[in-house]
C-alpha cells in the first residue's frame, strides 16, 4: 500500500511568472518534482524594517519527501531571492494513483553526486 507521508508539496515563491515557470520546468526536467502548479498571489510581509507589498507567483511543488531536501538546494542555487521561502510538508493522505504517479515521474539523484549545474539563477 502506498504510504501517503513519502509524498508531499514544496512551497515557493517567485517575483514573476516568467521566472516561476522557469524554475518549474527545471524541477520537472531533473525529475525533482512530478507537477508544478503556479498561482498569482499578493504577498504583504515585513522585510529589513519596512512592510512590502508584492505581486509574486507561488509554486506548488509535488514530489516524494525522499526529494525535499535536493530539491530544495535546487530551489535555494536557482532563486533570485536572498532569504526565499522554501517550505514543505509532507501529505496525510492521497488517492493512491496519484501518489504511485508522482513517484513513477520522480527520481532521486544519484548519492554524491553534484545538484544539476544547469542555468545561472533565475534573475
Amino acid at each position: 500500500m502506498t504510504d501517503a507521508s513519502d509524498y508531499g508539496v514544496l512551497l515557493t515563491t517567485l517575483p514573476g511568472r516568467a521566472e516561476a515557470g522557469r524554475m518549474a520546468d527545471i524541477l520537472i526536467e531533473e525529475r525533482l518534482a512530478a507537477c508544478v502548479q503556479m498561482l498569482s498571489i499578493d504577498s504583504i510581509y515585513r522585510w529589513k524594517g519596512a512592510v512590502h507589498h508584492e505581486p509574486e507567483t507561488l509554486l506548488l511543488i509535488k514530489t516524494r519527501t525522499v526529494l525535499f531536501e535536493p530539491a530544495m538546494a535546487r530551489i535555494r542555487q536557482l532563486h533570485p531571492y536572498s532569504v526565499p521561502e522554501i517550505v514543505g510538508t509532507p501529505f496525510l493522505v492521497g488517492l493512491p494513483a496519484y501518489l504511485d504517479w508522482i513517484g513513477e515521474e520522480t527520481h532521486a539523484p544519484v548519492s554524491g553526486a553534484p545538484i544539476s549545474g544547469g542555468p545561472a539563477p533565475l534573475r
